[in-house]
């Protein structure tokens, strides 16, 4: 297995391991994991999933470690390990990885699901990271509230599955028309959709025209105007999906009866522009985000901070025992 032989960990590790056995020393150690920001964290069974395969049935390494979920502090004590160095020592680099990661995605999920303030967010990040990354980073986003994700195999750890709107290919592959497009899909599926209306920048007028048609077969349309455009019926100017579009379609949909229909917003929508929306009560239904997820990283350390239990640390770090650690491995 190439995790267990180190392929993917950093060599200085590889290379420390074989000296410790190559001398027969086997220190008994506790390693302590923390983040300095305050975040939600993400990661650890996939860490526990991981680390059974690779040390085995036999192995006498204690793990304890917070659940996936859960808040935590700047420089909390996240998890442990404690047992024969030589024997974990190449997994360092898998496991503040894997923490690193998911943890990034789930708090920035977190923070956009407490932006948009009971309004549910939709994961759209698969196409920003690379696919083999999909199933535990939508695993992470629905950890952390999001209400749905885009993929199938996003979904795949927790028993759901893709959902998503008409895109704009299917679209194009009707040569724009967006009725025609919503028509075919809805011959070949019997669930109620809900239809992509930004094709030719003119949503109202799109909207419109897939509701008439649609009826209550329509759940939904879904606005994501470019970043450097402006709609047809915006008259201020702002571009993109902006406060006055979503108002627009609101208003014109209500004004025919199609109050049943729902608005989903997207297109480069982040914590801030959310609030704004909240906060100026801006009548969307729900909101996609995708590339958003993906900034702010959280950073994990490992630290020895004990040494055949005596305390042994880096100068600055120090054993930080944390009640709410439970063993896991």
């Amino acid at each position: 297995m190439k995790i267990k032989q180190g392929y993917f960990t950093d060599s200085y590790f590889v290379k420390s391991r074989d000296a410790l056995i190559a001398c027969g020393k086997k220190p008994n150690v506790t390693m302590q994991v923390f983040a300095k920001q305050r975040a939600i964290l993400c990661g650890v069974r996939e860490t526990v999933r991981i680390l059974k395969k690779c040390l085995g049935s036999k192995s006498k390494v204690i793990v304890k470690a917070l659940r996936d979920g859960e808040s935590i502090k700047p420089w909390e004590t996240v998890m442990t390990l404690e047992g024969s160095y030589p024997e974990f020592a190449v997994y360092e680099t898998i496991y503040l990885g894997i923490l690193a990661h998911r943890t990034m995605v789930a708090t920035n999920v977190h923070r956009a699901v407490k932006a948009a303030a009971g309004k549910p967010v939709l994961f759209f990040g698969a196409r920003f990271e690379h696919y083999l990354m999909e199933e535990g980073d939508g695993y992470a986003a629905l950890i952390a509230g999001a209400e749905g994700v885009s993929t199938d195999a996003g979904g795949a750890w927790l028993g759901k599955t893709g959902i998503g709107t008409i895109p704009h290919a299917l679209i194009a592959s009707f040569n724009g028309d967006t009725v025609a497009a919503c028509e075919a899909f809805a011959r070949r599926f019997k669930s109620k959709m809900i239809a992509l209306v930004d094709f030719q920048n003119d949503c109202v007028r799109t909207s419109l025209e897939v509701a008439r048609k649609m009826g209550k077969r329509l759940a939904g349309v879904r606005l994501d105007t470019a970043e450097n455009l402006v709609d047809k019926s915006v008259r201020g100017g702002e571009q993109g999906v902006s406060r006055e579009l979503v108002r627009n379609v609101r208003k014109a949909l209500d004004k025919e009866g199609y109050r049943w229909v729902k608005i989903v917003i997207s297109g480069g929508f982040n914590e801030e522009k959310l609030k704004a929306f909240v906060r100026e009560k801006v009548p969307f239904d729900a909101v996609g985000i995708g590339s958003w997820f993906y900034h702010d990283r959280v950073d994990f350390t490992a630290d020895i901070v004990r040494v055949n239990g005596q305390p042994c640390a880096k100068v600055g770090r120090k054993y930080r025992p944390n009640p709410r650690l439970k063993r896991v491995i």
